[in-house]
């Protein structure tokens, strides 16, 4: 007989789309790493970024926030632990560059990791355990962008994404790996600098549907996952109270635009589980948002939000803090982040942590996740200089 600790898997993939126990109507997919945020700053704001300003993380955000960065070029790279007070070798690493072309556009890469750890099988033989091996299952994505400023203040941009997810246990003929594309659709508004009582401002706005492609099949029957397609949108304001401190305040809306697991009886018609129903992805973004049981009421809560603040001073040193909130009926994810940032010349550092709120334990809790930016080309200007002195939005 064999003995796994591939329950440990399932738990760090379940948790994260389904960690509420008083509902089975929690929405689930397949690959639910791509909705865990990798970088930190956003990450110390609660999970968002579809509104913020440009950053090297903006490709899993916006990657339409490209021809607003201050800086031609960027790197990033982050790690971010995952169930580290369960087991030590899970975690989601993130590398993302990004390069504008000229001042109207630019493109961006980024390659996410998500490993699960290693597996030990062991078969009892003859009375004793006999050692067969280990397996490291895995799963990435990898990919494209390209972003182009349609007037000074509005900029659009698309991403294709290549994903796959290697689960398969090799001794295990039934199972194999999957894969899938995704394409992201975003938009991003920025103003320019504009009066706001005694200080001076920027708003922002944005608009990312991601992930929308095929389901992943990863047997040899005809079941098949969603990948999770998302819609998220924001909005942001920066206080620039003077030249060397800004506060901004963000807030934003994200729904997974996958149905809504439906009842499924027996042929006595009795209630045996919950599934999702066997539609292609496109009839499955549309009918998201009217297939609920309970209709608009439960449609509501299947969105969560999220609001955070920075505080910068002298672009040198930020403080982030922000919260989540998730419907207890749909994940009841609920935590407060937060986070720090610094600035050592072309170099930014930034950390988050998490606290739950909820009484389901979140698989980030205590969790330290760092991030890292290399800025390459410094020469664009700051934002007093780079929007102009227009008071208009």
């Amino acid at each position: 007989m064999r003995t796994l600790t591939f329950f440990a898997i399932i738990f760090a993939l379940g948790t994260l789309m389904a960690l509420a126990q008083n509902s089975n109507r929690v929405i689930t997919t397949g690959v639910p790493f791509l909705l865990i945020t990798s970088d930190a700053r956003a990450a110390g704001m609660g999970d968002l970024g579809v509104a913020t300003s440009a950053d090297n993380y903006s490709q899993y955000w916006n990657p339409a926030k490209y021809v607003f960065a201050l800086n031609k070029k960027g790197f990033g790279l982050s790690y971010t632990p995952y169930l580290s007070k369960l087991v030590d070798d899970i975690f989601l690493g993130n590398i993302t560059y990004y390069s504008k072309i000229d001042d109207r556009s630019s493109w961006a890469t980024s390659l996410r990791y998500f490993s699960l750890g290693d597996i030990q099988f062991n078969e009892f033989i003859g009375g004793s355990i006999v050692d067969q091996g280990m397996e490291r299952p895995s799963e990435l994505t990898l990919d494209l962008s390209y972003t182009l400023m349609l007037s000074q203040k509005f900029s659009m941009a698309v991403a294709g994404r290549f994903i796959y997810s290697d689960l398969k246990i090799a001794r295990n003929s039934d199972t194999s790996s999957a894969s899938s594309i995704g394409v992201d659709i975003a938009a991003f508004y920025q103003s320019k600098i504009f009066d706001l009582k005694s200080n001076k401002a920027i708003f922002r706005s944005g608009l990312n549907i991601s992930n929308v492609g095929p389901k992943l099949k990863y047997d040899s029957g005809e079941q098949k996952s969603f990948i999770p397609t998302n819609l998220r949108t924001g909005v942001g304001l920066d206080l620039l109270i003077d030249e060397n401190n800004s506060l901004g305040f963000y807030a934003e809306f994200s729904k997974l635009l996958v149905p809504t697991p439906v009842a499924v009886y027996d042929d006595s018609q009795n209630l045996i589980g919950y599934s999702q129903p066997d539609i292609d992805f496109i009839n499955g973004i549309f009918t998201s948002f009217t297939d609920s049981p309970n209709g608009l009421s439960e449609e509501l809560s299947e969105i969560t939000i999220a609001f955070g603040l920075e505080y910068s001073f002298q672009e040198a040193f930020s403080i982030r803090t922000g919260y989540f909130n998730e419907s207890k009926e749909k994940g009841s994810r609920r935590y407060l982040t937060m986070g720090a940032g610094f600035n050592l010349n072309f170099i930014n550092i930034d950390i988050s942590y998490l606290f739950s709120t909820s009484g389901v334990r979140n698989p980030l809790e205590n969790t330290i996740r760092f991030s890292l930016s290399l800025n390459l080309d410094q020469s664009s200007s700051k934002p007093t200089a780079n929007y102009g002195s227009d008071n208009s939005l």
